[in-house]
């Protein structure tokens, strides 16, 4: 008998410890559905679901909208990506919502929710998410569902963290992922150490318009800024923005950006940097970056060019910020309902370290430092850190708190979620997950005053959890139970796009926000039409005006002639509904941008340029109607150098 080697042994044990966690797996699912769990999940017809969720899209630059505990998709809310299905960012009232400094980008990486706060519990006024390769932020309305403002970050580049807010949000916090010179340079990429540096931005939202500004930036050394979260009760005034590549590698970052033990977490006293501003110690940079804007009374988007913005230098601002040293390449960064414990997720950590606030204060008052790096203090590690939690799981990522003074963590390596308890940092439970945990969400799991009760595990791979559709499988959610002392898992399903982070909100808080429709009268649409008697055509050169109604089940003008090949038509359309879930869709046949999708009240322009002669319908997309179908017209385009006049009507002929 042949005797086992090291690597055979080293494949058998490999073998049995995978066997093991498939069984395990396995045995953990059919526990899961074999208890009664499909009833803590089922929402009846005509019931509500208790929370929504918002998750990101990723790559999809999207919002995904959902409800718990049922995980039914309700809506995609558009942010930085086109949609055909509701004309955003293909409408003339849209495109402006998606220019920047380097033109019309209609696309982006969207990866952190975050929802608006005061006292810092959620609000559901706001739901903000970043644009992380163009760097951006964005805002939309919760009482519409709709993208209202984005504004670009200039001296930045992967605007990964971001863009969490303040306690009353008074700030949207962000900073740069990559560093880059700055301002912009042809400099080497080698000469890294020397010309590289970050950004840390604070977005002010004024509280009487609820404008977003760029107030001010902070520069900082040129590591790689990954995420962050603002402070609450006695951390208030500061926020918190992990950091890794400490050695400020720039080529094979997984071995060159993983040789120190520690790296940081920058905790940056926002109230004192808004005191220095006011004092003029930020100097005017040139910058041009673009704030977007949706007027909701006017349904047209506008940009603002900005051309300057106020920076900070932390060596002419002490006490502005401070490194606590972090092992080991910290991702998530989270503070717990008290305000008192900062959360670090060290990607290649054995541990979850936690830093006290409290302590923190303290040793920035005794001079606890272990020198300084650019005029920032790097304070001693045993004299900030409250506890360590023991054995974490593998790869830790980030912390919600349920209130109830137990943490959650997720563990990307081990595909778990880590259940511990603040003050002892023991843990006392533990859940498989589908694969690959990146985020999780307890509904107000970032706040003052958690929900509690469910813990959604934001999962990056799926295989043999549905049905295969192609070389690429779907992102997944997992809703878990904790309301009891064990964890359990209750239900999982796809997401759009790529999840990320989540924020989840009671639903009852927006529900009474929610809109029904634009008031007609309040509407105004530059290109509005009030009623039918205001349907019309109007020519200005080669510039066609279609100013159209639409309601159940016609549009005004339904039939137009003296269109001609080459023509610039404008298509203005009204809904003129008044009452809810009655919007209208509209196209034309030949259209080569989208549809629109006008809600009621509202109005929409969409650009059509015919390049053949011929009759081409249009119609309604959306179904209104038990007459839906005749909802349509016609528009006949004449060659360019035809003579055929102008003709519109409904219903019968009128020439103009």
């Amino acid at each position: 008998m042949k005797t086992l080697n090291t690597k055979n042994w080293l494949i058998l044990f490999l073998f049995i410890i995978s066997f093991g966690l498939f069984y395990f797996g396995c045995q953990q699912s059919k526990d899961a559905v074999s208890g009664d769990v499909a009833s803590q999940v089922y929402v009846a017809p005509g019931s509500y679901d208790e929370f929504y969720l918002f998750t990101s899209g990723g790559f999809s630059g999207q919002i995904g909208v959902y409800g718990l505990p049922s995980g039914r998709h309700f809506k995609t809310v558009s942010v930085f990506s086109q949609n055909p299905e509701t004309g955003y960012g293909y409408s003339e009232d849209t495109k402006a919502m998606l220019m920047t400094s380097y033109g019309f980008i209609p696309w982006d990486d969207a990866h952190h929710p975050e929802l608006s706060m005061t006292d810092g519990v959620p609000d559901g006024r706001f739901i903000f998410i970043n644009g992380n390769n163009t760097p951006r932020v964005a805002k939309i309305d919760l009482s519409t569902f709709e993208t209202t403002e984005i504004i670009e970050i200039p001296n930045s580049a992967g605007n990964h963290a971001s863009p969490f807010v303040t306690e009353n949000t008074e700030y949207i916090v962000a900073s740069t992922r990559f560093s880059v010179p700055i301002p912009q340079s042809d400099v080497p990429i080698t000469s890294y150490k020397e010309n590289f540096k970050g950004t840390i931005s604070f977005i002010a939202l004024d509280p009487k318009t609820e404008k977003l500004n760029l107030a001010f930036q902070i520069v900082v050394p040129g590591f790689n800024y990954d995420l962050a979260h603002a402070g609450k009760g006695p951390s208030h005034d500061w926020a918190f923005f992990t950091s890794y590549n400490s050695e400020q590698a720039n080529s094979l970052l997984e071995i060159n950006a993983s040789k120190n033990d520690k790296d940081f977490i920058a905790a940056v006293n926002w109230k004192l940097a808004e005191k220095y501003v006011k004092e003029g110690k930020a100097k005017k940079m040139s910058a041009e970056y673009y704030h977007n804007y949706y007027d909701e009374k006017k349904h047209f988007a506008f940009s603002d060019v900005k051309k300057e913005v106020l920076v900070l230098d932390p060596k002419d601002c002490p006490g502005m910020i401070y490194y606590l040293p972090t092992p080991k390449s910290p991702h998530g960064v989270d503070v717990d309902p008290s305000g008192e414990y900062i959360v670090a997720g060290g990607k290649l950590a054995t541990v979850i370290p936690v830093h006290s606030f409290s302590k923190m204060i303290k040793a920035i008052e005794e001079k606890k430092f272990d020198g300084e790096i650019d005029g920032i203090p790097v304070l001693q590690y045993d004299a900030v850190v409250a506890g360590e939690v023991q054995n974490p799981g593998l790869g830790p990522l980030h912390t919600e708190f349920d209130g109830n003074g137990y943490a959650y963590t997720s563990a990307f390596i081990s595909s778990e979620i880590v259940k511990w308890k603040l003050g002892t940092w023991e843990v006392v439970d533990r859940i498989p997950v589908y694969y690959s945990i990146g985020h999780l969400c307890i509904p107000g799991g970032d706040s003052k005053k958690p929900w509690g009760k469910y813990v959604i595990a934001l999962n990056k791979i799926t295989k043999d959890r549905y049905l295969p559709t192609g070389p690429e499988l779907t992102q997944s959610a997992q809703l878990i139970d904790i309301t009891g002392d064990k964890m359990k898992m209750l239900l999982d399903f796809p997401t759009v796009g790529e999840p990320h982070y989540a924020q989840s909100i009671a639903a009852d808080v927006l529900m009474k926000r929610s809109k029904k429709f634009y008031k007609i009268e309040e509407n105004e649409h530059p290109y509005k039409t009030n009623g039918e008697k205001e349907a019309r055509v109007e020519r200005k050169g080669n510039d066609v005006h279609v100013y159209m109604t639409a309601i159940r089940s016609h549009f005004a003008p339904d039939n137009i002639e003296g269109i001609k090949v080459g023509d610039n038509v404008y298509f203005h359309v009204t809904n003129l509904e008044q009452d809810w879930d009655l919007p209208h869709g509209f196209v034309v046949k030949g259209l080569t941008n989208s549809e629109l999708l006008i809600m009621p009240g509202q109005t929409k322009t969409i650009l059509w340029r015919p390049t053949k002669p011929g009759v081409y319908p249009f119609y309604c997309t959306d179904f209104c109607s038990a007459l839906h179908q005749e909802m349509q017209g016609y528009i006949r385009v004449s060659p360019a150098n035809s003579n055929v006049p102008l003709v519109y009507y409904t219903g019968s002929p009128e020439k103009k």
